[in-house]
Parts: structure tokens; C-alpha cells; sequence
């Protein structure tokens, strides 16, 4: 069964493994793939407002955390990053984390929320955010360095809540 919940402070140790596996990867995240555990934690746990995990029978298998975008007069608007599990991909982990997300947002007193990054390459998070009403409002040409696929776009995407 299925439990979302803020994130505490001992959780990083089952965060970081998380963490690490998607950021090594270097395929979707604009952070150095080999960001450090102490650093890692300051960007996911200690950075932003709140941080969520998602656990299924005890196990941890997403976070996301949310955070005001920008200061003054664009703090109505707030930003997510959300991170699942290799082993829990294709599961609907994404699309829970999401849901929640945006009623979390709503409650904090946001009136919208972006994604500043997302790599085109990033078919299957593109697809789920359009779903859940996202609308991919510019585009930053050859912005995300792939390890593959060298520059390729990313996206900056927004949906009023």
C-alpha cells in the first residue's frame, strides 16, 4: 500500500540511493552526476520548503519536493522535482507524486507551478506532465548537455493551479 508523507530527516539515508541512481544517470536532472551525499541533501532536503516520499510496504520509492520558483513578486508560483525509484518506474509513482503535489501547492497558498527544466529527452515525463495539464510554455534551445544525445532543448513548463 501506497503512503505519502513529508520527509524527515533520517529518511536520507533511504532518499540518497534515489537520489544518487537518478543523478549519476545524468539524463534528466541539470545537477553534476557526481553531486556528493551532503550536497545532494542540501539541493533535495534542505533547500526546498517541503520534501515528500512516497513508500510502498515500508520501502521508499519517489520523493519530490516543492519549493517557491521566485522571490517577491513571483513567489505565488512554485517549483517541483520529483525522483522515482529504478525498480518502481512505469508504476504510477510519478503521476502520484504529481497529484499530490499540486493539492499540496493549492493548500501552501500557490497559484501555479513550474518546471524549469525538463529535458527533451525526457519522453515520458513530458507525456505525464501534458497529461496532468502542464502546458510547455518555452523552449531553451540545446540548454541540457545528454550524455548521449549531446545538447538537446529543454522545456520550461507551467500549469495554474
Amino acid at each position: 500500500m501506497r503512503n505519502i508523507r513529508k520527509a524527515q530527516d533520517n529518511d536520507w539515508e533511504r532518499i540518497w540511493p534515489i537520489f544518487h541512481e537518478v543523478v549519476r544517470a545524468g539524463d534528466t536532472y541539470a545537477y553534476d552526476s557526481n553531486t556528493s551525499k551532503d550536497r545532494g541533501r542540501v539541493l533535495w532536503l534542505d533547500n526546498p520548503r517541503e520534501t515528500f516520499v512516497v513508500e510502498d510496504s515500508g520501502d521508499i520509492v519517489g520523493t519530490y519536493y516543492i519549493k517557491t520558483n521566485q522571490s517577491g513578486p513571483g513567489s505565488h508560483v512554485c517549483n517541483c522535482g520529483y525522483m522515482v525509484a529504478s525498480t518502481a518506474r512505469g508504476k504510477g509513482v510519478a503521476t502520484t507524486m504529481c497529484e499530490h503535489s499540486q493539492k499540496r501547492a493549492r493548500d501552501l497558498g500557490y497559484l501555479a507551478m513550474q518546471f524549469n527544466f525538463v529535458a527533451a529527452s525526457n519522453q515520458g515525463a513530458l507525456a505525464l506532465w501534458h497529461t496532468l495539464g502542464f502546458d510547455t510554455v518555452g523552449t531553451l534551445p540545446k540548454a541540457f548537455n545528454h550524455p548521449r544525445d549531446g545538447l538537446i532543448d529543454a522545456y520550461v513548463m507551467y500549469k495554474t493551479l
